[in-house]
């Protein structure tokens, strides 16, 4: 199978790193605007956690400065799109045109409509459509969706979802909210998919919080309220241009047990009444699992149920109207996606 990555920052090699690893993948095709990269020096990308392990070597593949030619004339049975998010759509929609299959960087658009016109193009060409929403695919989220889906948490009564880190350094695009739809919207689109995989789409919101992209702070606390009176925390942003951690957590209780974890040394634990125990993780990197879940779904031509763009498109529209209330600040809106 052929595959073109398109943008080689910090998530971009991240996924060829994945690809390199699975049998019968080739990397024909790469995409940067950056003359250095394109050139093999790669000793600029950076990252908000450490990118370690083997070299990447694309000396071998074509390369390309504009991202939509790649997409249209690459030979390539699939793009995986690493750009900056207000490009998702156009490029998504000319690879699938072009006749491939697509992989595209979470927040999978700026926008709802763009996200339903890259769902109608994925069905009109039928090609696979799928966006990189990887806590799916994390270990340490995978005990959570399962306790939930499954009933042993039982009636979900609270959940918390926290994630924060330094304001980003290594991408000016970052910080202009025209496009990445600011700090907020990028990282808690995590959480709020999340929320979506476990809890469906609540009933209504609220949020508070502060916007300033140019200082380095973008903080937002939502609340999502569900009708059997289930709450939903999401929490979190960009903490300055410092050398605050990046971390990621979560909390959820029901009527039969909780489940908790936290990047910053707290696996995933388990408790209910009279006992408690850590929970087992699978082995598997994330991104290696997300990746090659999006090769399967290439190679038998099946659309990604684990992973599927209508729900990554609900995320966007939620997450966009979380920013709306919380330039409301506390303001309840009703949550019709």
């Amino acid at each position: 199978m052929k595959i073109a990555v398109v943008g080689l920052g910090f998530m971009g090699l991240t996924h060829l790193k994945a690809y390199k690893r699975i049998p019968g993948v080739e990397i024909t095709a790469v995409s940067s605007n950056d003359p250095k990269v394109l050139a093999g020096d790669l000793s600029g990308v950076q990252g908000n956690f450490s990118l370690e392990g083997e070299a990447v070597d694309f000396s071998s593949a074509e390369k390309f400065a504009d991202a939509l030619e790649c997409v249209r004339n690459c030979q390539a049975d699939a793009v995986d799109l690493c750009l900056p998010t207000n490009m998702h759509a156009a490029a998504s929609v000319a690879a699938m045109q072009a006749g491939k299959h697509v992989l595209v960087e979470k927040p999978m658009a700026l926008s709802g409509a763009e996200c339903d016109q890259m769902i109608e193009c994925a069905r009109a060409t039928g090609r696979v459509l799928m966006s990189a929403q990887v806590l799916r695919f994390f270990p340490a989220y995978l005990p959570l969706i399962e306790a939930v889906h499954s009933g042993t948490l039982g009636a979900p009564r609270h959940a918390l979802f926290r994630r924060r880190c330094a304001a980003p350094t290594w991408g000016a695009w970052l910080t202009n909210k025209s496009l990445s739809g600011g700090g907020v919207f990028d990282l808690l689109i995590h959480d709020i998919d999340m929320a979506l995989v476990c809890f469906g789409v609540p009933q209504s919101v609220s949020a508070y919080g502060h916007e300033d992209l140019s200082g380095g702070i973008d903080l937002m606390t939502a609340q999502l309220q569900y009708a059997s009176g289930l709450n939903v925390t999401i929490t979190g942003g960009w903490h300055l241009p410092s050398a605050y951690p990046f971390s990621m957590e979560y909390t959820a209780v029901g009527d039969q047990a909780a489940i908790e974890y936290s990047s910053a040394g707290r696996p995933p634990q388990w408790y209910a009444r009279g006992e408690s125990y850590p929970l087992p993780l699978a082995e598997t990197d994330g991104y290696q699992a997300e990746i090659d879940y999006f090769v399967e779904c290439c190679r038998s031509t099946l659309q990604p149920e684990r992973c599927r763009p209508e729900s990554s498109a609900a995320a966007v529209k939620l997450a966009l109207l979380l920013n709306e209330a919380r330039a409301r600040q506390g303001e309840i809106l009703p949550c019709q996606l």
